[in-house]
């Protein structure tokens, strides 16, 4: 007697594949739900650069769980119209990929994927995930790429706020990243309790993040490398500077906490702007001696990470920023790493007060910097093997696809 008939599955992303978030936070979630049984079709739009360097190793990533790829390319300009015409192209390829394979379910990310899964809802009767990794209209308010006061954005916003509220009313099932944004979704008008809801932070591969896996012949050489002594208390920055990220307040506390305990270094593990991030230390009277600038791909960060006492990082604090789990945080803790941050971000603060695994700052005065300061001074924070246990608990890998199964599973009964 033949088996229940394989789930087709459409996963629509804005990011590309050959971009890290999507090596990151798109691919190891298919992959398992591949191994879990279901037929996955991939659509994403793929920025021309990074997709003629990275396709090769991403296909061979994605054949190997049977993950059929349908890369599309990303438009850039000019704005407004560029987003308009990827919308187009992706419900165009969304609609061939349903009519040859008959998708049982669409599953997006917020923004111009959920624009597509709801339209597919309501034009084909697919079933709709709707994975809200963000506020989407108003994270882009609040990160200043919207500007409402222009005619444009406003009705650019409005529009999208319209389209949130009618996917919230309309899909079959949420995500969201944060229990934070949980408690907000549930207070929306629009939601209905009958829906099922799974909150799946961004989560983080254990295996690649993992002290115990960090060569100390190797660790030793990166430390002689970067021009790290024995006693310097190294404080790690892991990504890209700017936007979210509050750059300056950061800097500020560096300069206070550099003062206080003079054996401090800064080690930037970050893509590009490094002459930035060197003109912001000069303009906070940090000294060169202290800076570190490293470029790494994302198998060399661990070691990278390795060498830090501590890390950092302050994001804006802002409506849209409670929906947010920002996947440093984990990465960070997978590595027992104690981690310097502020209030106000998603689970973040929750995490770890709970954990003990590092500190909170609740705002960005001279008085809070010296508070954290004493904190960090003082030693008194749980160890490493525990922050990484902690990481398993909140962040690990495979509790996030256990959680996507169970979703599924609910929707598609």
């Amino acid at each position: 007697m033949p088996g229940p008939k394989q789930k087709n599955i459409l996963f629509i992303s804005y990011d590309g594949m050959t971009d890290p978030l999507g090596q990151s936070q798109v691919i190891p979630y298919l992959k398992g739900l591949s191994k879990a049984g279901y037929s996955i079709f991939l659509l994403s739009c793929e920025k021309k650069e990074v997709f003629e360097s990275n396709r090769q190793a991403i296909q061979q990533l994605l054949d190997a769980d049977n993950i059929q790829w349908i890369p599309l390319s990303y438009t850039k300009k000019p704005p407004v119209a560029s987003t308009m015409l990827d919308v187009f192209k992706l419900k165009k390829a969304a609609q061939k990929i349903h009519r040859d394979n008959k998708i049982d379910m669409v599953h997006t990310r917020p923004g111009i994927p959920a624009l597509v899964g709801l339209w597919m809802k309501k034009k084909m009767g697919v079933k709709f995930l709707n994975d809200i990794r963000e506020f989407y209209a108003d994270s882009r308010v609040d990160g200043g790429m919207w500007n409402t006061r222009m005619l444009l954005y406003r009705t650019i916003y409005d529009y999208f706020k319209k389209k949130e509220t009618e996917a919230v009313r309309l899909n079959d099932g949420i995500v969201c990243l944060t229990y934070a944004a949980e408690n907000i979704i549930k207070e929306w008008k629009e939601y209905n309790s009958s829906i099922p809801m799974e909150v799946i932070p961004c989560s983080v591969d254990m295996k690649l993040f993992n002290p115990a896996t960090i060569n100390e012949i190797e660790k030793s050489k990166l430390k002689a490398e970067l021009d790290i002594k024995e006693n310097d208390l190294v404080i790690s920055y892991l990504g890209s500077i700017g936007g979210w990220y509050l750059t300056d307040e950061m800097m500020q506390f560096c300069k206070i906490l550099i003062c206080k305990i003079p054996s401090v270094k800064l080690l930037f593990i970050s893509p590009h702007r490094h002459n930035e991030i060197k003109l912001l230390a000069e303009k906070y009277e940090i000294p060169a001696a202290k800076v570190i600038i490293k470029k790494a791909n994302r198998l060399q960060v661990p070691l990278l990470l390795s060498v830090s006492w501590y890390s950092v990082f302050f994001i804006k604090p802002c409506y849209s920023k409670q929906s947010s789990s920002p996947t440093k945080h984990g990465e960070i803790m997978a590595m027992g790493i104690p981690l310097i941050t502020n209030s106000g971000v998603g689970d973040v603060e929750m995490i770890v007060e709970k954990f003990q695994s590092g500190v909170v700052l609740k705002g960005f005065t001279d008085q809070d910097y010296s508070k954290a300061v004493e904190e960090i001074q003082s030693g008194d924070i749980t160890n490493s093997a525990k922050i990484r246990q902690a990481a398993k608990e909140f962040y690990s890998l495979e509790t996030a696809i256990e959680k996507y199964i169970r979703i599924y599973k609910r929707i598609l009964q």
